[in-house]
């Protein structure tokens, strides 16, 4: 194995482990910070990070990128992808289990399958539109007809809302296909930053009144990891990732993301799921190698 194949492959699977293990980290930090003001922290520390590794990289300040960008593009992805995302995810994981919205999250490939076909126009394959109705049945089962011991109606509205947060996320993905061409950490890190900004109104409404909450340092460090590695140094990591390897094997990859989650928090978290949600989790992952088969 070349060194670059392995060096690829270690931050994949690094970047996995941290991404995977943010559900469980949200779920401890949501309900001391706001969702929409732990929104505003991460994605502000994310947006920093990944700007001064832009700039150490390109040896130039990250002024320098911003004249003749498509702000109007960048606006777009900033709301979808982290404006909206975070707030919904946030939301999300302070009333549901963790381990559920991980779950939830491996709904995302065929999401995004779905909408490429609607917005794009890309041809679905048989086997991609039964993967599709699989995914779809296995969501169904993971979120809304399944219960835990302890569940509430409150955790039924957190499904939705981690639904709604990965339409988000889908509709940036498709959106970010205007901006293909373009420095994939440039794009991150510009979105990021316009997320960022949008995400400001909505923290200072949800202080209005009461006043910016008190956040102990062990809390800080909590964000800090968030924001500087979760969305900012792992951000890096997989546009490397991406040039060290095949988009194939990184996306494969990636549906280790929500394995990851729903295992950290049955152990971290000591959170419990039924038959039900394992068989919806196992009709997702089935639904997804079946949207992800090359076209007949």
């Amino acid at each position: 194995m070349s060194n670059s194949r392995l060096l690829g492959l270690s931050s994949i699977l690094f970047v996995m482990i941290v991404w995977g293990s943010t559900f469980a980290v949200t779920k401890v930090i949501v309900n001391k910070v706001p969702p929409m003001t732990l929104a505003f922290y991460r994605c502000s520390i994310g947006a920093l990070t990944l700007l001064s590794i832009l700039a150490l990289r390109k040896g130039r300040s990250p002024g320098k990128y911003l004249a003749g960008v498509p702000w109007g593009v960048f606006i777009l992805l900033g709301f979808t992808g982290v404006t909206m995302f975070y707030i919904f995810f946030n939301l999300s994981v302070r009333m549901t289990s963790a381990s559920v919205g991980a779950l939830l999250q491996g709904f995302i490939p065929v999401c995004i399958a779905a909408f490429a076909a609607i917005f794009l126009k890309e041809k679905l394959s048989v086997k991609q539109i039964i993967g599709i109705i699989v995914s779809v049945t296995g969501v169904i089962l993971i979120g809304f007809l399944s219960h835990n011991e302890g569940d509430t109606t409150g955790s039924i509205t957190g499904n939705l809302l981690m639904i709604i947060a990965i339409i988000g996320w889908s509709v940036y993905t498709i959106i970010s296909k205007k901006v293909a061409g373009m420095d994939p950490l440039l794009v991150t890190s510009l979105s990021t930053l316009a997320g960022s900004v949008l995400l400001l109104p909505a923290a200072i409404y949800e202080n209005w009144g009461t006043g910016w909450p008190q956040v102990s340092p062990t809390d800080w460090l909590t964000i800090l990891f968030l924001g500087a590695m979760a969305s900012g140094i792992c951000y890096f990591l997989y546009n490397r990732s991406l040039q060290l390897l095949s988009a194939a094997q990184v996306g494969n990859f990636i549906n280790l993301d929500p394995l990851v989650g729903f295992m950290i928090a049955l152990i971290f978290l000591h959170e419990s799921v039924n038959l039900l949600q394992i068989m919806g989790a196992l009709l997702v992952v089935a639904g997804v190698i079946l949207s992800s088969a090359r076209h007949d």
